[in-house]
């Protein structure tokens, strides 16, 4: 056999146990923490009341429509979300997951605002509870608390409350969501 020949042979036999050992090396399927998250999958409507905050001073309604599908893979579950609020209207773009290190469940968005969100979440019985920092514009943060509790398996009712500091909180937002399919 020529020397070009049995280098052909090495590459393919090399190729085909790495493939075999990529094969082999494949991710355990998501646990069932990851797997609470399917409740989200599929499209939603919201409608909720803002409170005059410093973000809205108006306050006002909020209205928007969700579409979260399961990534490959089925570890994290991405949303689009298209929002109204008074005379303006936006997109974001979220990514929920779970952490087993931490044992939380994650959120991270990025708004048409230039905003980026980032939550930590608790599941506890049908209530979820997210938290994280909320930045309120000229550079004033708050703590921010969104509570979403399971009604029924196509419909959900939430709330946004803030705190200065994490202890006394004071409620924002109020709304219901409903699955369309």
């Amino acid at each position: 056999m020529s020397r070009k020949a049995t280098l052909f042979v090495l590459l393919l036999f090399v190729l085909s146990l790495a493939s075999s050992l990529l094969a082999q090396m494949q991710a355990p399927p998501p646990g069932p923490e990851v797997k609470k998250l399917d409740y989200f999958a599929g499209d939603w409507k919201s409608d909720a009341d803002m409170k005059p905050d410093p973000m809205m001073p108006n306050g006002g309604k909020v209205t928007g429509t969700d579409h979260f599908e399961w990534m490959k893979g089925g570890y994290f579950l991405v949303g689009h979300t298209d929002f109204k609020m008074s005379n303006q209207s936006g997109a974001e773009m979220s990514v929920l997951g779970y952490d087993p290190k931490e044992k939380v469940y994650t959120y991270n968005a990025f708004n048409s605002m230039g905003q980026n969100e980032s939550s930590k979440g608790t599941v506890n019985g049908d209530t979820w509870t997210w938290t994280g920092d909320a930045d309120m514009g000229g550079g004033q943060v708050m703590k921010g608390r969104f509570t979403m509790k399971i009604v029924s398996p196509t419909v959900y009712t939430y709330a946004y409350d803030i705190s200065p500091d994490g202890t006394k909180w004071t409620n924002v937002m109020e709304g219901k969501a409903t699955k369309v399919k």
